[in-house]
Order: structure tokens, then sequence, then C-alpha cells
């Protein structure tokens, strides 16, 4: 279970999936802990990241990048220039809010 960075994807890459249309998520200089209970694609539209997976290596993205986080996966973020991305979750509403209370309430 690895992220996955593209660097500088190509434009047709990004429209064909419809990142402009995706939802935008931003976060301040900070340091958190953060578990993907499905997965995640982002597209990095500004700033600079490292996110370390529990047992893992820390991997570093920036603006301009495309991330594939898996489901399951739990990081370490260390934000060090303020993130704006869009973001794409696999699954809908349902599934999404299903997969956050059994993850609640198995802990």
């Amino acid at each position: 279970m690895s992220i996955q960075v593209q660097h500088n994807p190509a434009e047709t890459q990004l429209k064909d999936l419809g990142v402009a249309k995706w939802p935008t998520w931003k976060k301040e200089v900070s340091t958190f802990d953060w578990t993907f209970h499905e997965q995640e694609q982002a597209y990095i539209l500004e700033g600079e990241c490292v996110a370390t997976p529990v047992g893992g290596a820390p991997v570093h993205f920036g603006k301009g990048d495309f991330v594939v986080f898996p489901a399951g996966l739990k990081v370490s973020w260390e934000v060090k220039q303020p993130l704006h991305k869009h973001y794409r979750l696999d699954g809908n509403v349902v599934t999404q809010t299903w997969l956050r209370l059994k993850a609640a309430f198995t802990k």
C-alpha cells in the first residue's frame, strides 16, 4: 500500500478525469494524522506536503502533482506550505459514511 505521485500530469489527463469539477480543500501549515477510508485522488493546486505512511518512508509532493492515496492508508501529514487541492474520493456518500462509522466503532 503506497502513495503514488505523478509530477506535472498532462492537461489532457486532468481534463479526462474532470479534475476541474472536483471539490477543493485547503489546509494551513500544520501536522496531523489521517486515515484514508477510501481511495483518494488529488491534484495539488498550491502547497508543499510530506505524507509519511505508518511504517513507511516519507512521500513529498506539491503544486502541480497528481497524488493517489490508497484506501486503508494511515499517514502523518506535514503541510509545509499552505495546501489547496482538488480531490475525489471513491464511492458515494452512503459508502463513505458507512466506512467512517465502521472505523469509529472498531477502534
